[in-house]
């Protein structure tokens, strides 16, 4: 499974890093990132709710 963040479409309100800190983070100019090439099994859940949650969609998991 992997994750992505449209980081041009991020608004940087920092859910998803709440939400899953163990694939997404702020980065440091701004946006959201994913900064994991696999989402852990552990960790595969929170992913998903961090897309479900996104207030612009800009996350993909799949």
């Amino acid at each position: 499974m992997k994750a992505t963040v449209d980081r041009e479409g991020c608004i940087e309100c920092g859910l998803c890093a709440s939400i899953c800190p163990e694939v997404f983070r702020m980065g440091d100019d701004g946006p959201a990132e994913a900064y994991v090439d696999e989402v852990p099994e552990s960790a595969e859940q929170t992913a998903v709710e961090a897309q479900e949650g996104c207030p612009v969609s800009v996350i993909t998991v799949d």
